[in-house]
Formats: structure tokens, C-alpha cells, sequence
């Protein structure tokens, strides 16, 4: 994924409400821009940091400016959460999602489960339907090693449990765990930040439910799927 206009470097002076940040431009010109990650971004907010914006004209938005790259320890990362089904869609159209791109037709943002949307649904003739649910993943706290989640999260333990739901009904269900980093070679589950999540995807595991996660290659000029990593299995599954 190619950025239509070149991103605009920055540095970072504070991240706040989750959806506000205010910065220095290379001229020296302080603006306030909107932040498209509502989550924490832990490790990821610190003042000073080098940023980088992408600029947008349209009159209906109140901030000319959008947050969409950090750089942390040497790594630029992506934090903008309406990427990672783009991408996601492109890795597995570009065949790198096991053999998801095998099925005929893909249908994005598809009512399922119980008042929920399936980020895309795959069906063909003959494998059926596989619901493929995405997770925005940028948090590393050891070298090497990408996590998911970096705070609670309700609502993401809840589609675990309605793709195992689908997978009992006789579909498939895929967690796909997008990774906006390229100094990653691991992906774990985070469960000492969210063990209830940790337990609703071994459960879902059990349950049938097939995970994968994909790396990315980041730069200010493009973000691109990369290929998948190893996954390794959540502390909790000892308990």
C-alpha cells in the first residue's frame, strides 16, 4: 500500500483525548492534527518522538493533519487502525495467508454473530465460508516480539467467541494479526496485560479457530505485508 501523497515528518509534543495530538513541523510550526487509534499505543507516545502525517484538503475535516507512523527505538510503526484490512486484504490476495486466497469471492464488513460485523467473509463453491476477523498489532516491549493486546479489550474476546461460534456451525473462523512493524520475527498473545483475553484465544483454539500472523514492511513512503511470523502459545495455556 503506496501513500497517495508523501507523508509530512514531524515531532511528536503529546497525544491526548486518544484522538488529538499536537506537534512541530520541520519549519518549526506547531499544529494539532487528529490521532486514527483510539486505543492506548502503549510505548508509543512518547514527547519527542519522530512522527509522520499525512495531509488531507477536504474542507469537512477540522484537522489538515492525521497521525500515521511513529518511529521508536530505530522502528517506524503504523498506527492507524483503518489500515490493517486493507492490508490484510492484500496479503491474502497476494497468497500469503495460508490458503485463503483460494476462495472466489471476498465480501468486506458482513453482518455475523450476535450484532457483530466479520472484517471480511470468504466463500467459494467448494470450501465454503471462512470469517476472517483483523487485529491491529503494534505494541513490542522485547526485541524480536510483537503482542496483542497492549490493554483489555472486551470487544476482542468477544469475536474470538463468535468465530469459535462459527466454526461449530461448520465454517471457518481466522484471526488474522496485522502487524504494523518490520522488527518483529515473533507475535505472542499478551496475557499478563489481558489474561481474559489470552484465555478467550486458547479457547477459541480449541474450538477450531485458525490464527495467523502477518508482518509488514514500514516506511514512510509504504506499508506492505511481508509474509507471516511464528506465533508462540500464551503463558496461560500452562495454567
Amino acid at each position: 500500500m503506496l501513500f497517495d501523497r508523501p507523508l509530512v515528518p514531524a515531532v511528536l509534543i503529546q497525544r491526548y483525548k486518544r484522538f488529538l495530538f499536537d506537534a512541530v513541523l520541520e519549519d518549526g510550526s506547531a499544529i494539532t492534527g487528529s490521532c486514527p487509534n483510539t486505543g492506548s499505543m502503549r510505548g508509543l507516545t512518547t514527547p519527542g518522538s519522530r512522527i509522520w502525517l499525512s495531509e488531507h484538503d477536504s474542507t469537512t475535516r477540522k484537522y489538515r493533519h492525521m497521525l500515521e507512523m511513529v518511529e521508536v527505538g530505530g522502528t517506524v510503526v503504523g498506527i492507524n487502525t483503518g489500515l490493517p484490512n486493507r492490508l490484510a486484504e492484500e496479503a491474502i490476495r497476494a497468497g500469503q495467508v495460508g490458503d485463503l486466497h483460494l476462495y472466489s469471492m471476498l465480501q468486506r464488513e458482513q453482518k455475523y454473530g450476535r450484532n457483530s460485523r466479520i472484517d471480511m467473509l470468504l466463500t467459494d463453491p467448494e470450501r465454503g465460508r471462512a470469517y476472517v476477523e483483523v487485529k491491529n498489532v503494534h505494541f513490542s516491549r522485547a526485541s524480536g516480539l510483537a503482542e496483542f493486546p497492549d490493554s483489555p479489550t472486551a470487544r476482542g474476546a468477544k469475536h474470538l467467541e463468535e468465530l469459535g461460534d462459527m466454526v461449530e456451525a461448520g465454517h471457518r473462523g481466522i484471526m488474522i494479526y496485522l502487524i504494523q512493524r518490520d522488527d518483529c520475527a515473533t507475535f505472542r498473545i499478551c496475557d499478563d496485560l489481558d489474561p481474559l483475553y489470552a484465555q478467550a484465544f486458547l479457547r477459541a483454539m480449541r474450538r477450531g479457530v485458525e490464527a495467523f500472523a502477518v508482518k509488514c514492511r514500514v516506511s514512510p513512503q509504504q506499508i506492505a505485508p511481508d509474509g507471516l511470523i511464528p506465533m508462540d502459545e500464551p503463558a496461560c495455556a500452562d495454567l
